[in-house]
């Protein structure tokens, strides 16, 4: 089978569907498209106008968990757990990750009257991760499963927040703060982005109109 990928170079949804593929060692190719200006054959093929698009020998596959369950599915050695009880909980804290996205989409959109509120929501999440999370290196031990795809996509642009201030979003949160430093470690996660990521989602925050934008903008580098 043949295998294409459309992406959307700052969609963390799109890594997420490129770290499955790579830890399952699926060969495929990537073709990066401009939301702004999306090409009709895209339109044509995504029926929410959304990345990522699996093209499986011409058929499309849209979003995400779905691209992400096939490949697990027509691939040996799955990254679920075996037992259908911990196979559920690692689903849950998929979508907890996913909540944890639109989080991060709030705390960067908010203006300076919402953003310590943001921040704080942002922080939650966190928080309930570190109770969620054993002795790692990874969510269940020792074994990279399909959960752990999920959250160094969160965690990625915390290197880029970072470089605008110190918002304390793991602050008091050891597990978490372990948890990151292994999955970003992983060949699949770093190979998950272009090379000019950091900078085009820094440009990114640059142009919000959003209190974390005027911050990156001033070079403030504080937390309101």
């Amino acid at each position: 089978m043949t295998y294409q990928l459309v992406s959307y170079n700052l969609c963390p949804y799109v890594q997420r569907a490129i770290i499955v593929l790579s830890e399952k060692g699926v060969k495929h190719d990537r073709t990066y498209i401009d939301l702004a200006n999306k090409p009709d054959w895209f339109t044509a093929i995504s029926p929410l106008g959304k990345v990522p698009v699996l093209k499986v020998d011409g058929t499309a596959l849209f979003e995400s968990a779905v691209i992400c369950e096939y490949l697990d599915e027509v691939t040996e050695d799955s990254l679920h757990p075996a037992d259908p009880l911990e196979k559920a909980r690692h689903r849950s804290w998929i979508e907890v990750g996913s909540a944890t996205l639109s989080a991060i989409g709030g705390f960067y959109s908010a203006p300076e009257a919402t953003f310590e509120e943001k921040r704080q929501a942002l922080q939650g999440h966190l928080a309930r991760l570190e109770t969620a999370l054993g002795d790692g290196p990874y969510f269940a031990g020792d074994r990279f499963h399909m959960v752990d795809a999920v959250w160094p996509t969160v965690f990625r642009y915390f290197e880029t927040f970072e470089r605008i201030g110190d918002f304390g979003l793991t602050e008091g949160m050891p597990k978490v703060a372990a948890y990151r430093r292994a999955v970003m470690a992983r060949p699949a996660v770093r190979n998950a982005v272009l090379p000019s990521y950091a900078e085009e989602l820094m440009t990114f925050c640059l142009r919000r109109q959003s209190h974390l934008g005027d911050l990156a903008r001033t070079g403030a580098g504080a937390a309101a």
